[in-house]
């Protein structure tokens, strides 16, 4: 725990306007609609970091079976919060959470933060040939 903050994955706490106006303008994300961020989120085991008056500055979802497979998404710490050790504590509770125990395989993509999830265990694929994607990196911007 850092003081000053708290790490919740009750979703009635998830504030989709600040996690829709960061990841809006992200190179993973830039231009999606709110709603179907609402959506995606409905549909993930969300995790957000709040400041102790309890606004919304960090943010990760697992899309997940809860069984087998998990995939790490929308990870982000607002830029007024960084250096502050919040990503690895946000990273150590999603890690931790009683839902992804057990789990065979769980997948990110990330262009720069591959030093944070190494941390966590991730590495690069083992057999990438064996992995295949459909990948419609405008779809936000019809």
């Amino acid at each position: 725990m850092l003081s000053g903050y708290r790490v919740s994955s009750d979703r009635q706490e998830m504030d989709l306007e600040a996690i829709h106006a960061f990841i809006s303008s992200t190179y993973w994300a830039e231009g999606i609609p709110k709603e179907t961020l609402k959506k995606a989120l409905d549909n993930s085991l969300c995790f957000g970091v709040f400041t102790s008056e309890g606004k919304q500055v960090g943010f990760a979802r697992m899309i997940t079976d809860h069984a087998t497979f998990a995939y790490l998404a929308d990870v982000f710490i607002t830029e007024a919060h960084r250096g502050k050790g919040l990503s690895k504590w946000l990273m150590q509770e999603v890690h931790n959470h009683p839902s992804l125990q057990g789990l065979r395989r769980i997948l990110l993509a990330t262009r720069d933060a591959h030093n944070l999830y190494q941390q966590y265990g991730y590495a690069p694929l083992s057999s990438p040939a064996t992995f295949m994607q459909k990948w419609q990196p405008d779809i936000y911007k019809k």
